[in-house]
C-alpha cells in the first residue's frame, strides 16, 4: 500500500500561527485538488483542512518525483526550508492507520469527538465534485467514515460530545470567570458558530450572532440567540464581556487599530477558534482585553473509561483496516472474481432450470424464484474466493482465482 501516502500539519507538532498557513478553504482546497490531479504521478488527491490540522493526501503513481512536501509548498507560495520539521508524512499502514484512528477521534484534542467524522466525509465529497478522488482514496476515505461512525455507535469514549468552545467555557470556570447574564457576540453562523452560540446559551449567557446580509434574506441562528448585521459587530461590542470568532474567512473579522478604536468595556474576553485566525494577535495587546486561540485550551483527559475506550476502538478498526487491506490486494482481482461469480451464477441456473420448469407455480413466481437463485449463488461463490484469501497467502489464492476463472470463463 506504499502508493497511499499523506502529509500533515496539526495541533500535535505546531501552533496555530503556522497551521493557518497551510490552511485551505472549500474554494482553494479545490484549485490546489484540481492542479495536483495533472501532476505527473498523482493519481488522486484529497485535501482535509480543519481548525487543528490540515492534511494531503495521495495516490501515488510510479512517475510521481516530487516529495508532497515540496508539492504543498509549491501549492502554497511559501519557502521549503522554513517550515517541514512541523509536517509529518506516512504512507502505507501507517497512513491507513492514522487516517481511520483520526476518522473516529482518536488523533483530535478532544479525544473521540465526532465533527472529525463529517470533515473527512466532506473532504471525500469535495475532491468526489472536483473530479481528483480515484477508487484507492474512495475507498480508502469510505471505510474509514463508515468504522468512524461504528466506533461512535458502539464505543463510550468519554468527552465525545464536547467541542472546543465547551473545553473554552470550562477554561474560563475555572479562572472564575461565569457566563450567566454576560453579553456574548458571536462572530460566525456556520457550524462551529452555531456550536459556540448553543455553548453560551446553555449557560445562560445574553448571545448576539452577527449574520451577514443574504439575497434570500433568510438566515437561521439558534434559538433564544439575538442577531446583528455584521457590519455592526465593532459597535455592538461595547456591550460585550465576551466576542467569540468562528468564521472560515481568510481575512481578519477584527483587525487591531479597528478593535483599538471601538468603545469597550474595562474587560473584554476575546476567544478566537478559527484556522486561519480571525482575530489580529496585536488585538490581545491592547489595554483590558485577554485573547485567547484555538491552541489555548488543553482538552485533552487522560482517564481509565478513556483507556479502555481507545483500546475497544482500536479493536473495531482493525476489522476495518482488513477489510480496507483485503479490497487493495485484490483490487484487479475483482473484475475477474466478479465474472467468476456471474458466470457461476449462471451455470446453477441452467443446472436446476429444468427442475423449476416442472413446479407447479405461477410464471411471475417462477421467473422471482430463478432470480433468487442466481442471486444466491452468485454470493455463496463471491463468499469463497474472498474466505480463501483469509486463509492462503496472496499468490496462492491469486493462483486459485486464475484456475478458477478458467472452470468459468
Amino acid at each position: 500500500m506504499n502508493k497511499i501516502k499523506m502529509i500533515g500539519i496539526d495541533h500535535s507538532k505546531a501552533s496555530v500561527a503556522y497551521r493557518e498557513l497551510f490552511s485551505f478553504t472549500k474554494a482553494s482546497a479545490t484549485a490546489a485538488m484540481e492542479e495536483l490531479k495533472v501532476t505527473k504521478g498523482v493519481n488522486g488527491c484529497i485535501i482535509l483542512s480543519t481548525c487543528n490540522r490540515m492534511e494531503l493526501w495521495i495516490s501515488a503513481g510510479e512517475e510521481l518525483d516530487s516529495s508532497l512536501y515540496h508539492l504543498l509548498c509549491r501549492l502554497k507560495n511559501v519557502d521549503p526550508a522554513l517550515y517541514e520539521p512541523y509536517f509529518i508524512q506516512r504512507e502505507g499502514t501507517e497512513a491507513v492507520w492514522h487516517l481511520f484512528e483520526m476518522s473516529c477521534g482518536l488523533k483530535s484534542k478532544i479525544i473521540g469527538e465526532d465533527q472529525i467524522i463529517t470533515q473527512v466525509k466532506d473532504a471525500l465529497n469535495l475532491s468526489r465534485e472536483a473530479f481528483c478522488t480515484d477508487k484507492v482514496l474512495e475507498m480508502l476515505f469510505r471505510t474509514a467514515v463508515t468504522a468512524g461512525k461504528r466506533v461512535k455507535t458502539d464505543v463510550k469514549i468519554s468527552n465525545k460530545d464536547i467541542s472546543a468552545i465547551d473545553g473554552a467555557v470550562q477554561a474560563l470556570k475555572r479562572t472564575g470567570f461565569s457566563l450567566e447574564g454576560k453579553t456574548c457576540m458571536v462572530i460566525g453562523n456556520g457550524e462551529m458558530g452555531r456550536l459556540t452560540a448553543l455553548a453560551l446559551e446553555k449557560e445562560k449567557a445574553d448571545v448576539t450572532v452577527t449574520v451577514r446580509q443574504y439575497r434570500s434574506g433568510q438566515v437561521s441562528i439558534p434559538v433564544g440567540c439575538s442577531r446583528i448585521n455584521y457590519g455592526n459587530r465593532l459597535e455592538f461590542m461595547e456591550n460585550c464581556d465576551l466576542v467569540v470568532s468562528a468564521t472560515a474567512s481568510p481575512n481578519f473579522t477584527l483587525k487591531t487599530e479597528d478593535v483599538a478604536g471601538a468603545k469597550r468595556k474595562d474587560r473584554l474576553i476575546m476567544i478566537d477558534l478559527a484556522v486561519p485566525r480571525d482575530i489580529e494577535p496585536g488585538v490581545g495587546e491592547l489595554p483590558g482585553i485577554t485573547l485567547y486561540d484555538i491552541d489555548s485550551f488543553e482538552l485533552h483527559e487522560e482517564n481509565e473509561q478513556l483507556k479502555a475506550g481507545v483500546e475497544q476502538a482500536r479493536g473495531i478498526l482493525t476489522e476495518y483496516i482488513q477489510e480496507f487491506t483485503t479490497w487493495y490486494d485484490c483490487r484487479d482481482l475483482i473484475p475477474v472474481i466478479q465474472e467468476i461469480c456471474t458466470n457461476a451464477a449462471k451455470d446453477v441456473g441452467l443446472r436446476i432450470h429444468k427442475e423449476v420448469s416442472h413446479l407447479e407455480i405461477a410464471a411471475e413466481e417462477k421467473n422471482r424464484l430463478e432470480q433468487s437463485i442466481d442471486k444466491a449463488a452468485s454470493k455463496v461463490v463471491n463468499k469463497l474466493m474472498f474466505d480463501l484469501r483469509e486463509n492462503l497467502n496472496m499468490d496462492t489464492w491469486r493462483e486459485c482465482v486464475e484456475a478458477i476463472a478458467k472452470i468459468y470463463p
